[in-house]
């Protein structure tokens, strides 16, 4: 379902501020993995994400989706194949519209526009059951506006919609992070559940050890641009955070882990 193969991508090349973002990266996934990224800070995990949704161009290599070859196609024409959640819980919705309205343009991406009716009555049916999935109590609040709801429920919003067309791949980036544990847990149990609902083909980057552990089939971890562990299947099982880091350190030959990494 998605395959890098060889990409390079250097940012500010030729000046002081050089910086290899990638290099030589390579992953494969097949239909309904469940991949959790794990790195440090400049690991390359958000420059993957965006270049895999076509942020921007890759120096080399390429990216194909479900077999299609998207390497030079820009951000728009990708977008039929991805759906995306961001860490900021305000960049999925509109804020001035309600639920039901925010859940009909998401149904409605890259459909051509009618003068029927917005919402039919088996539309508000069809949002409510999804809603339902979240389990936050929004199937009752249908014509609230997003912007009275917290974080936590915008951002399981944003997922439901970014999930409700059944995309080639999902693309989570950290999009737990700016939430609170409790919150955090919420949205991250909905995540599974929509996932193994619609057996969907996801990318899911984290700074958090023990849910990169707990969540997915399998677990990959970033250093310097490229991947250096990918585990699955039973040895994935059981992984500790102690074991993952050992194999990072074995893997990088390196003992340096960001704070940030083992404080999560």
């Amino acid at each position: 379902m998605l395959k890098l193969e060889n990409v390079w991508k250097t940012f500010n090349r030729g000046t002081v501020n050089e910086k290899v973002a990638l290099q030589c990266l390579s992953l494969e996934m097949k239909e309904g993995d469940f991949v959790t990224v794990i790195g440090g800070n400049g690991a390359g995990k958000s420059t993957m994400l965006n270049a895999i949704a076509g942020v921007f161009g890759v120096d080399s290599g390429s990216i194909c989706i479900d077999g299609v070859d998207v390497t030079n196609l820009p951000e728009y024409k990708r977008a039929q194949y991805i759906g995306r959640v961001f860490q900021d819980p305000m960049m999925g919705t509109a804020a001035t519209m309600q639920i039901e309205e925010n859940l009909a343009l998401a149904a409605r991406r890259g459909k051509t526009r009618t003068l029927r009716a917005g919402i039919t009555k088996a539309d508000r049916e069809l949002y409510r059951e999804q809603l339902k999935i979240l389990d936050l109590g929004l199937e009752n609040r249908m014509t609230a506006k997003v912007g009275l709801l917290s974080g936590g429920q915008r951002q399981a919003l944003t997922l439901l919609m970014a999930t409700l067309q059944r995309p080639k791949l999902l693309l989570l980036d950290e999009h737990t992070a700016a939430l609170d544990p409790k919150t955090a847990a919420k949205v991250l149990d909905a995540t599974q559940r929509i996932v193994e609902k619609d057996n969907l083909t996801t990318l899911m980057i984290t700074h958090n050890m023990r849910d990169a552990i707990a969540y997915g089939n399998r677990l990959v971890m970033m250093y310097e641009g490229h991947v250096v562990v990918d585990v699955a299947g039973e040895e994935k099982k059981n992984l500790t955070v102690e074991h993952l880091l050992n194999l990072f350190s074995q893997a990088s030959g390196s003992d340096e882990v960001s704070d940030k990494m083992v404080l999560s």
